[in-house]
């Protein structure tokens, strides 16, 4: 079955690996985060490649964008697939941590993940078969040192994907979350906390191990 995917963060790392996975598979790619620019390079990256890719800037940070540009999208596209892959993270004991980080996290991954799935819901029901995967790594599983804020970021999302799986059960879209541990992304870019980031694995083969087991299940455990 072919779906039209909208995915956030998709214009660097595993966001752009799966955007380009998942149209090669013949999928059409709606791909959004703050960065046009990066975008647009994962949009014409994809269409050299045969596939059908479009791009809109958004900060999913902001509910009054994410109503005006979602409902943009869906005036032109019949998106039947959301991956919510944008995540950020600062790292450092909860005493180092400003308050500017602790709100950029917070409204980030959780309040930006809410936003998008809440929006797009009425848009999915409607959709014969409709998915959602939410992207929240193993953050979100277990406590780490200096990840304090990150983790209780991660731990929301679960508890929010957990709860979106029984919500949406006798539905026709299935609500998968994904754990798998760091890769080597900008993601760390700036940031000391890991230190060799050769020995993680790379978004490529981490988007290909998610495709393999995108099969509608609750859980998908890279490890």
């Amino acid at each position: 079955m072919q779906h039209t995917i909208l995915i956030t963060g998709a214009g660097s790392g595993l966001g752009k690996e799966l955007a380009i996975q998942y149209a090669k598979k013949g999928h059409t790619i709606i791909l959004v985060g703050r960065d046009q620019q990066k975008l647009d390079a994962v949009k014409e990256f994809i269409v050299n490649q045969n596939g059908s890719a479009y791009s809109y800037s958004l900060d999913i940070t902001s509910i009054k964008q994410v109503e005006q540009v979602t409902e943009t999208i869906l005036n032109k596209h019949e998106v039947s697939f959301l991956i919510n892959n944008t995540g950020i993270g600062h790292f450092g004991s909860l005493q180092t941590l400003k308050i500017a980080q602790i709100d950029s996290i917070i409204d980030t991954n959780v309040k930006g993940t809410i936003y998008l799935t809440k929006v797009l819901l009425s848009h999915l029901l409607k959709r014969k078969h409709a998915k959602i995967i939410n992207i929240i790594s193993t953050a979100g599983l277990k406590g780490k040192v200096n990840e304090s804020v990150y983790v209780a970021s991660k731990y929301a999302v679960r508890g929010f994907t957990e709860s979106l799986v029984k919500e949406l059960e006798t539905t026709n879209i299935s609500v998968t979350a994904v754990y798998m541990g760091g890769m080597d992304t900008p993601f760390w870019n700036g940031s000391t906390h890991i230190k060799d980031k050769s020995r993680l694995r790379s978004p490529k083969e981490v988007a290909s191990l998610i495709l393999q087991e995108d099969d509608g299940r609750a859980e998908i455990f890279i490890k």
